[in-house]
């Protein structure tokens, strides 16, 4: 959850979606749109200096309803509740979640029983199926073995732990305050927990990170022998402590040759591995390992976004929540939806949508959302090097390894 949503239009007080966005039955919703909850924890023991999500620490915060971490819980399950009369109270206008991702800020700050209970409210206002995912993001700081058991048994099946790097000078740049060797601990405190899957996420491009750096943090990572693995480039966002660093003159801004260069090495090194690119910054071991609720977000899937910030998506209608938690937890206890505009979007807009995220896919995109420009384009693409030429023989658009660092390109490409 970055820190500029578009203006939008008012959202309605009772958060009310436009009827079109209801309009399906269930049956008709759940085969072919799948839901899932995503449920922002904004706390933080610091901030990171390249970070400019919606994240405080206790001290920005204070101790006002919603705003303290012993009164989240209640102000997430009070939306959660909001979701299930705005979706549809009847029992046959309920959606089960496939999926439901804790994402922050940092989780596993929180008790576990208290996330467990948000978990359940999910459970029995909305539906969860047996087989959901259910992901938490965790620094390998904020977790033990007592606490990942603990997680285990509220529901929890994946786990996501902030790694970053491996190599201690680039984790102080970036303002990690865990230990390389603490996400060792960590990656086995789960396994022997049960977690299903295991995931790491690392940065590249750090000032001051070489290739050699880049290339440990690669080995370590895989050392431990992930099922999943996520690695983004590092972007210098407005606002953030990093940029201004960067606009003093106090580090060097990204380099775009050495950010294309720690792609391929990654893609190289985690190939040989055995892990196979599913989208741009993502690998897994298998496919039953993919992050089923990201591939959400990246096939225009529904989901409702809980906890301030937290962006929602249903059928088209797309909105966002008050930022602050306090203000978040406000709205709700007056009986309110705590959204604070939204969008409704059109059909070039979803279109759109769908190109810029379906073509960062190893699935690719189907040639049926382009025009003619655009199908022309994408023949070009593949005579360039940058698509694969067998997949077009099924409709599609695939990016080869050259296509996926110049994806910005090739959609520019596509839909000029």
């Amino acid at each position: 959850m970055p820190s500029a949503p578009p203006p939008g239009e008012p959202a309605p007080a009772d958060g009310a979606l436009p009827a079109s966005a209801l309009a399906a039955p269930a049956s008709t919703h759940n085969a072919d749109r799948p839901f899932g909850v995503y449920i922002h924890v904004p706390f933080c023991r610091t901030r990171c200096g390249y970070c400019d999500f919606n994240t405080y620490t206790a001290q920005e915060l204070g101790e006002a309803s919603g705003a303290s971490r012993t009164t989240w819980a209640d102000a997430a399950i009070a939306e959660v509740r909001l979701a299930r009369r705005v979706l549809g109270e009847a029992a046959d206008q309920r959606r089960p979640a496939r999926t439901v991702f804790f994402g922050g800020g940092t989780p596993t700050l929180l008790p576990p029983a208290d996330l467990g209970r948000v978990l359940r409210a999910v459970r029995d206002e909305l539906g969860l199926l047996d087989d959901a995912e259910v992901s938490i993001e965790a620094n390998p700081d904020t977790v033990d073995d007592e606490r990942l058991d603990e997680l285990r048994a509220q529901g929890v099946t994946r786990v996501s732990f902030g790694m970053q790097s491996a190599v201690p000078h680039v984790l102080a740049t970036l303002d990690r305050t865990h230990e390389p060797a603490g996400v060792a601990r960590a990656v086995s405190g789960a396994r022997a927990a049960g977690f299903a899957g295991v995931s790491l996420d690392l940065i590249y491009g750090t000032p001051g990170e070489s290739v050699a750096d880049w290339r440990r943090s690669l080995d370590e990572a895989l050392s431990y022998q992930p099922d999943h693995l996520s690695a983004y480039a590092l972007i210098v966002e407005d606002g953030t402590r990093l940029a201004a660093d960067v606009r003093r003159g106090l580090l060097p801004p990204p380099d775009e040759d050495d950010l294309a260069d720690k792609y391929e090495l990654a893609d190289g090194l985690l190939g040989a591995a055995g892990m196979q690119w599913y989208e741009v910054s993502n690998w897994a071991s298998d496919d039953t390992q993919h992050c089923r609720h990201n591939e959400l977000y990246w096939t225009g899937a529904d989901w409702w976004g809980i906890g301030p910030g937290a962006h929602s998506h249903v059928d088209g209608t797309r909105w966002w929540n008050l930022r602050h938690p306090a203000a978040w937890a406000a709205r709700l206890a007056d009986g309110a939806s705590p959204a604070q505009a939204r969008e409704v979007l059109g059909q070039h807009d979803r279109r759109v949508e769908r190109v810029l995220l379906e073509i960062r896919r190893r699935s690719g995109m189907p040639l049926d959302l382009l025009d003619e420009p655009g199908r022309a384009a994408a023949a070009q693409a593949v005579a360039d090097g940058l698509a694969e030429p067998a997949a077009l023989a099924a409709d599609r658009l695939v990016l080869t390894l050259r296509g996926r660092l110049l994806a910005d390109a090739v959609v520019r490409s596509l839909l000029s």
